[in-house]
């Protein structure tokens, strides 16, 4: 059994390091990731995740885990910015307000699947000029949801939040280590003498 990481995400590797678990691939799906006409952001993450994890080629045996992370405004959806104009859209219409967070996470192996989404609440303090010119000069934002990672410089833009802070982050790791024990990974694994 192999375990495969369907994500280019270095932050999923990372909150998985943090559960021991070390991927034996990585495999980033290629697909369409564009919301479906009046598709509501938990179902588009939903749909997505699943989409991935069944587009990532693997052995019978073997596990692969695939995630979405999305930004929800109320129904709007927010991906990941395509440039800093974008960025400091998302990130103006974000500002003094809240918004939710979802990850949703699939776990396959062979015709099994597993799938969990975890929608967390956080608010964005209001952002001066300099804030938001100074992040976006940071270019931190690429490649993120919303155009922000708690994670980064821009968690100083987050006084509250209620939910799964790893789930924020990219990867909801309660859930992600249920799903993997249920699919007969080890977690923690013992380091070789």
């Amino acid at each position: 059994m192999a375990f495969i990481l369907g994500s280019g995400s270095p932050r999923r590797l990372e909150l998985l390091a943090q559960l021991g678990v070390v991927p034996d691939a990585v495999r980033p799906p290629d697909i369409d990731e564009t919301p479906l006409a009046r598709e509501l952001p938990r179902a588009y993450c939903t749909r997505v995740t699943r989409e991935k994890v069944s587009a990532v080629p693997a052995e019978a045996d073997d596990v692969v885990l695939c995630a979405d992370t999305t930004v929800a405004l109320g129904r709007r959806i927010l991906g990941k910015p395509a440039d800093a104009g974008q960025a400091a859209e998302f990130l103006l219409a974000l500002a003094g307000r809240r918004h939710q967070v979802i990850t949703a996470v699939a776990l396959r192996r062979g015709d099994k699947l597993w799938q969990r989404s975890v929608v967390s609440q956080v608010k964005m303090k209001r952002l001066s000029d300099a804030e938001l010119n100074a992040y976006l000069a940071s270019n931190d934002w690429q490649g993120k949801a919303g155009g922000y990672g708690i994670q980064g410089p821009a968690g100083a833009f987050i006084p509250w939040i209620s939910g799964s802070f790893t789930g924020i982050v990219g990867l909801p790791l309660a859930e992600t280590a249920n799903m993997l024990q249920a699919a007969g990974c080890k977690l923690y694994k013992e380091a070789a003498a």
